[in-house]
């Protein structure tokens, strides 16, 4: 098997570090990587916040759901999308730009997580064990005052890498779905019933399906932190709700 596809297929959250530092050459190879990803008309609508302060990492830990694994990381990123530069970039040339809306911010977020995923890849090239973090969209009144986060920047993910422990490079890997369950040719398939279980057979582990839906359900989708994830979320697209077409309030 080809070793790029073999590091895709084998790569897993990693939330274990051994105490090693990430040597500094190799930060910058992920950092350059995630630069040289795919963005959207060569924009590359994102800002990269590497996180070296270690009050703002326990801090972030805190604000992410209590996950001390994150002050632990040797490389903390948080990849915001951003719409604000180019913004005041045209302003600044003396074009008349409208106001950012959530397409733009779509796009952006595209953006951001294409750099994260190449962070992720190179990453794993180094033997360095990473996880995504999504928290960091939640709590957004917090978010912004620990980051310095203006209007029309949104953290759409963070990154904790390190080396993984022994542990944790033997741990088998959650099992994904089968194939056919995420790839429908040429339009949509809406999956009935027995489609939807059987796609998620392998979850229940051979238990009580109805018993491991309702778990997961209240766990994850019905759960206090869902709720406040979609709420920070609204706050952050309020930022771009100027009618499209209308030039944006002067915010200078």
């Amino acid at each position: 098997m080809n070793e790029v596809i073999r590091q895709l297929y084998e790569r897993k959250s990693v939330r274990v570090f051994e105490d090693r530092e990430i040597e500094e050459p190799i930060v910058q190879e992920i950092l350059r990587a995630a630069a040289m990803a795919p963005t959207a008309g060569n924009q590359q609508m994102y800002t990269i916040l590497r996180i070296t302060d270690p009050a703002l990492r326990e801090r972030l830990a805190e604000s992410c759901d209590h996950q001390p694994f994150i002050a632990r990381g040797k490389l903390v990123l948080v990849f915001c999308a951003d719409c604000l530069k180019w913004y005041e970039a045209f302003r600044d040339a003396g074009c008349a730009p409208r106001w950012p809306g959530p397409g733009d911010l779509m796009l952006a977020v595209d953006d951001a997580l294409v750099a994260a995923q190449n962070a992720v890849v190179a990453a794993e090239a180094y033997g360095i064990g990473s996880c995504y973090i999504g928290d960091i969209m939640e709590n957004i009144e917090v978010q912004r005052e620990l980051l310095g986060l203006p209007e029309l920047v949104f953290p759409a993910a963070m990154l904790v890498f390190g080396y993984p422990t022994r542990q944790q490079r033997e741990r088998p890997k959650p099992e994904r779905v089968d194939l056919d369950c995420v790839v429908h040719e040429n339009q949509y398939h809406r999956m009935d019933g027995a489609a939807l279980r059987r796609m998620f057979r392998g979850k229940a582990a051979g238990g009580d399906y109805e018993a491991w839906m309702a778990a997961f359900c209240q766990r994850k989708y019905n759960s206090d932190f869902a709720r406040e994830l979609s709420r920070s979320v609204g706050e952050y697209l309020k930022q771009y709700a100027t009618p499209e077409g209308e030039q944006g309030p002067d915010r200078a």
